[in-house]
């Protein structure tokens, strides 16, 4: 799922993270067994500190969904801790058919969710 411009929503901020993310899906996707479990746990944190500043974001703006899309993002929390508790018992490979299927999550929370957020900043900024 490599980083891909057409991705940007044209907020400077939740671009920089999204690529970040991308970054981090791309790099577990290809670890070994020995690097997987320390990719996962950055990753779930990355995600986690991720939500918390669209959480933000959300406020800010006053965005009309942000309980459906707080609600898509702790899902998506909940979906990384279930699975980090089978890494961390060594079971790894649940973990990773869930990171095969991030890309296709989040081509769409990005296209939906994110892109309604990233238009809501845009007319709070009066761009």
């Amino acid at each position: 799922m490599p980083w891909d411009d057409a991705q940007s929503l044209g907020v400077a901020d939740m671009d920089a993270t999204h690529r970040e993310f991308v970054e981090h899906v791309d790099a577990l996707a290809s670890a070994d067994d020995s690097a997987f479990p320390a990719l996962f746990l950055s990753l779930q944190e990355h995600t986690r500190l991720h939500f918390e500043h669209e959480g933000k974001l959300m406020k800010a703006c006053r965005f009309p969904a942000i309980g459906e899309h707080n609600s898509e993002h702790l899902r998506v929390l909940g979906e990384f801790a279930h699975f980090a508790r089978g890494v961390n018992a060594g079971r790894l490979t649940p973990a990773r058919a869930y990171i095969q299927a991030l890309p296709g999550w989040f081509a769409t929370h990005l296209a939906t969710m994110d892109a309604a957020l990233a238009g809501c900043l845009k007319r709070s900024r009066g761009e």
